[in-house]
């Protein structure tokens, strides 16, 4: 923000700063850099701050807003539900109407067997009653000790403890001693960082099969699941390899341990398919879900569970001692069902395969051209780019020279909303952005590398 900032603004940071805390920031730095952001408001792909700037919300929120900003349908669905019922639990075998709804539209979109699902106030509570579902279907089963869950570095699986567990970011981990027990990691399938010197295809088959060699080593009776983002989001977008997931399910099914697709970002349409599952033609036994499901509008997340699960906890009997006090909120529960039932009435997601997505794709890959990018991909309506010093060996520049986080203030400055990951930047805009849009997007992201690689000769 600038000195001239209006008084509107410097009372909001003033407050800001002296009483709330931010998730995942430095409030120190923040402080020394002038203070949040303040955002006010929002139409259709936009976001405006306190000074009135008007910015591309090239992130969707957070990987979330999937039908963009101000639609009425929704805002009219949680008044109409908050007038109705505006509260009230799923304990004690009761329930509410559009919990029931929501639960019937889910298993209708959800990509093969999947009639159960448990819901929950976010993805990172969801990926803890992942771990809670799997351990109890195992002890129900009679295989107590098959209790270790494998995931991958640098995942994202939340912020909770277990969440950030099956995280796999060094960060999370050292700051809180994590993992729990029972919970391993093995690397990530990231090609550009990982394994330039060879074929997507073999190295797909090489990551895959990391998670063979862990069962082994731990012992097949003692491993319990597998659980991975179809596209690893957070993370960077690090897109697979195609041989990669269907070594994986063989794997998993061979060993007889359970895969959970952490679906918080891939469903509902960013991959141009209802559940990322279903692009890359996975059969997972449970799915995490959270974000686009209600488009942003309010909090609401859940574990999807498939028939192989779910028969057994409902039919061995005995309680599942879990729950939320908001899990199933009506209100919630009620804009899901109007946002899934406008992005079913309206083709969003054919939309997004058919149209948006392989324009996205051609435009997005332009950025490959520039002077200081060494990758640009995209998959669907997630993309990243990597900065690289020299395009020829990929070598980075000085980590203190901050690549990444210049180019996202470039970004912000110049009306992108565009994330660093360390010098990865990624997009993921809303499922409604128009090719006039996409077009905006990419022109300002070669502005702001221009930016980027003159600040950093400077330095």
């Amino acid at each position: 923000m600038s000195a001239a900032s209006p008084p509107g603004t410097r009372q909001w940071q003033s407050s800001d700063q002296r009483h709330h805390l931010h998730p995942f920031t430095d409030h120190k730095a923040m402080a020394e850099q002038g203070g949040s952001r303040i955002i006010t408001r929002a139409e259709g792909v936009y976001i405006y701050d306190s000074e009135g700037n008007k910015i591309l919300d090239g992130m969707a929120g957070l990987w979330c807003v999937n039908l963009g900003y101000g639609r009425q349908e929704l805002v009219d669905a949680a008044a109409a539900q908050m007038q109705e019922l505006p509260y009230y639990n799923n304990f004690f075998q009761c329930t509410h109407p559009p919990a029931i709804e929501l639960s019937k539209l889910l298993s209708e979109l959800s990509p093969g067997n999947f009639n159960q699902v448990f819901f929950t106030g976010s993805g990172s509570e969801a990926n803890d009653t992942q771990v809670r579902l799997i351990r109890h279907y195992w002890a129900l089963l009679g295989r107590p000790d098959k209790m270790t869950i494998i995931a991958r570095k640098n995942a994202y699986h939340g912020s909770t403890i277990a969440g950030a567990s099956l995280s796999g970011m060094s960060a999370m981990h050292e700051q809180m001693r994590l993992p729990v027990p029972g919970i391993v990691h093995i690397e990530q399938p990231y090609q550009f960082a990982l394994g330039a010197d060879m074929s997507p295809a073999q190295f797909g088959l090489q990551q895959a099969r990391l998670l063979e060699e862990k069962i082994l080593e731990i012992g097949v009776d003692t491993v319990a699941a597998f659980i991975a983002e179809p596209v690893q989001g957070a993370g960077g977008v690090i897109i697979p390899p195609d041989s990669y997931w269907p070594e994986i399910q063989r794997i998993c099914d061979e060993y007889n341990i359970l895969l959970v697709a952490d679906e918080v970002i891939t469903a509902f349409g960013r991959l141009g398919e209802w559940f990322g599952s279903s692009h890359f033609g996975i059969r997972p036994d449970l799915i995490s879900i959270a974000k686009g499901v209600t488009s942003g509008y309010l909090p609401l997340g859940g574990a999807l569970v498939s028939d192989r699960v779910g028969e057994v906890i409902i039919n061995k009997g005995g309680e599942f001692a879990h729950g939320f006090t908001y899990s199933g909120h009506p209100a919630a529960c009620a804009v899901a069902l109007a946002s899934l039932r406008i992005m079913r009435d309206e083709h969003i997601v054919e939309r997004v395969r058919e149209r948006t997505a392989p324009y996205f794709k051609q435009r997005w890959a332009t950025l490959a051209e520039h002077p200081i990018v060494g990758e640009a991909r995209s998959l669907g309506l997630m993309a990243a780019i990597e900065i690289v010093k020299d395009k020829s060996t990929r070598e980075r520049f000085h980590k203190d020279q901050a690549a990444g986080s210049r180019c996202r203030d470039f970004c912000v400055d110049n009306g992108l909303i565009m994330r660093a990951v360390g010098d990865t930047m990624i997009v993921s805009p809303p499922l409604v952005v128009e090719e006039r849009h996409v077009d905006e997007l990419v022109d300002i992201a070669w502005r702001c590398l221009d930016l980027t690689a003159e600040s950093l000769e400077a330095s």
